[in-house]
């Protein structure tokens, strides 16, 4: 299904562990939208990564794309708020984010949707989250990476700035939050260069895809 996974040094205790959420460095992006970033939020993200990998029940999705159905080029699964997370890590983080960040969402994260990039072929085309609330009103997504890094894009919608790079590696934090997700666009394009697999978790308030 993918290539292993180089694990890092810093993991090579097993142990697990997250920091403080007050070193997140916020960037301003214009247009009411802002992104913080926390590189390795999460110590020892291999044992995350390689349980996910064996418990997550992933499945494919087809979807309609301008005349025909095409493959989602990832593997997918999501935890509706009612639904038990796979993994106490997973509630610990999402914990942490409510937590965090209550003051200025004014309700707590309550979805875990996950994609599975097996290889560079595997990809996310520009999109915002505006299935629900996210396409009218103020919201957050904040995505834990695992695995391999791969580089998240994300340029304003309809053009008219630069685009911004943040290669997202093993245990990093990206919260994107304001109007991010109406007047921003974010991606992960593919690569032919040989790249490892990656686990992406987004964490969602409620009515917010």
């Amino acid at each position: 299904m993918s290539g292993p996974l180089q694990g890092s040094l810093f993991d090579a205790t097993g142990t697990t562990g997250f920091a403080p959420l007050s070193r997140a460095r916020r960037t301003v992006l214009g247009r009411g939208a802002w992104i913080d970033v926390l590189p390795g939020w999460l110590t020892g993200a291999d044992v995350l990564f390689d349980r996910l990998v064996g418990t997550v029940p992933w499945h494919a999705e087809r979807r309609h794309m301008y005349d025909r159905v095409v493959d989602v080029p990832r593997l997918l699964c999501f935890y509706g708020e009612d639904d038990p997370l796979p993994d106490p890590l997973l509630v610990e983080a999402r914990t942490a984010l409510s937590e965090c960040y209550a003051a200025e969402l004014g309700e707590p994260f309550r979805t875990a949707g996950l994609c599975y990039y097996r290889n560079g072929r595997d990809s996310v085309a520009w999109h915002g989250d505006t299935i629900g609330r996210g396409s009218s009103e103020d919201t957050m997504v904040a995505i834990l990476s695992l695995g391999a890094a791969r580089p998240l894009l994300l340029r304003p919608r309809g053009g008219g700035g630069p685009t911004v790079r943040h290669a997202l590696g093993h245990g990093d934090l990206i919260v994107m939050g304001g109007s991010c997700q109406r007047t921003w666009e974010h991606a992960v394009p593919k690569t032919a260069k040989p790249v490892g697999p990656r686990i992406s978790v987004q964490f969602r308030p409620r009515g917010v895809r």
